[in-house]
């Protein structure tokens, strides 16, 4: 299967629409990769990616489903919680191993396809509370995933903060306007979770 030796972990989020830009901007051929591990909100992701991605894109986009691993979790990025009677904070939308699972699914694929490089916009958030989110855990797992199958993961956001990625997307024409970063809805962005917080903060400094 001839591909690009670059894939992209897309979600429609402001996060990677800034880096699929950045990836054109640096003329990196990408293939977008979008992971569907049983999010509320993985239709309203989807669609909004065929959005944002740049050029004709939005027609490689290659759907990964793996929803059955979280098929029993109670965690508010499966369940959709009702805005108005349920308490949604960062331990309600815990979701155990997410980064950890995102990443090696994407790299077991772009080994699948002798595909070298997997790009991720994880970012240096000030409210993402999960364990496999801070810079020395995937400074620790790009060394495994290297050392043993020769995948790099890359992710050039990751000592940014949400303002710096922001900004970066302006600059680069990205439309992060037309993101979708919302955890607790899988409609309109609740502006209370840990990600509507991230960006809206950004959005507010620019």
């Amino acid at each position: 299967m001839a591909l690009n030796n670059s894939i992209l972990l897309a979600s429609g989020g402001l996060d990677s629409t800034t880096l699929a830009y950045w990836l054109r901007s640096n003329e990196i051929d990408f293939l977008p990769v979008f992971i569907n591990y049983g999010q509320h909100c993985a239709s309203t992701e989807l669609e909004t990616l065929r959005q944002v991605l740049p050029g004709k894109l939005a027609k490689k986009i290659e759907v990964i489903d793996v929803s059955a691993v979280y098929k029993y979790s109670q965690s508010l990025l499966i369940r959709e919680p009702d805005l108005w009677n349920d308490k949604v904070d960062y331990k309600r939308l815990y979701l155990p191993y997410r980064s950890l699972l995102l990443l090696t699914v994407g790299a077991s694929f772009a080994q699948s396809i002798n595909c070298n490089n997997v790009y991720a916009a994880f970012i240096n958030s000030n409210h993402a509370q999960e364990i496999d989110c801070s810079a020395q855990f995937f400074n620790s797992l790009e060394t495994v995933f290297e050392d043993y199958g020769g995948v790099s993961i890359i992710m050039p956001f990751r000592y940014m903060s949400k303002y710096e990625v922001a900004q970066l997307g302006i600059e680069l024409k990205a439309p992060i306007g037309k993101s979708f970063s919302c955890q607790a809805s899988s409609d309109i962005p609740c502006g209370a979770c840990p990600n509507c917080v991230d960006r809206l903060e950004a959005i507010q400094s620019l």
